[in-house]
């Protein structure tokens, strides 16, 4: 198995990006293989790694359609849905407390 290239941080060459810059180029990978890496030192610690692909083999993103934008309201409105009070809290339930700050603190809720 050939090792993927490997360059310091911020000293990639044009034509790669890593996924982010390609979304915000309205592009995605497109199940491309990586075709790089950044490396970052770091002080103690490995260091933090970026993948890369070619900006050349990426693809457009592709469009929202009305059944996937539907779907992504369905999981957002399940996400802010408390399942102790069945309300919509208004924000993500945070998953440590698993329901809305409401029913977490009942008591610190009357206080105030």
């Amino acid at each position: 198995m050939a090792s993927l290239p490997v360059f310091r941080w911020r000293l990639a060459p044009d034509g790669y990006a890593t996924r982010r810059q390609l979304r915000a180029l309205g592009l995605r990978p497109g199940g491309q293989d990586v075709a790089a890496q950044l490396e970052r030192p770091r002080h103690r610690r490995g260091p933090l790694v970026a993948y890369l692909y070619r900006i050349d083999r990426a693809k457009p993103v592709r469009p929202m359609t009305p059944g996937r934008r539907a779907a992504l309201n369905a999981a957002m409105r399940a996400r802010r849905t408390c399942p102790n009070c069945r309300t919509d809290a208004g924000y993500c339930i945070p998953p440590t407390l698993g329901m809305c700050v409401t029913c977490a603190y009942p008591e610190e809720q009357r206080t105030a």
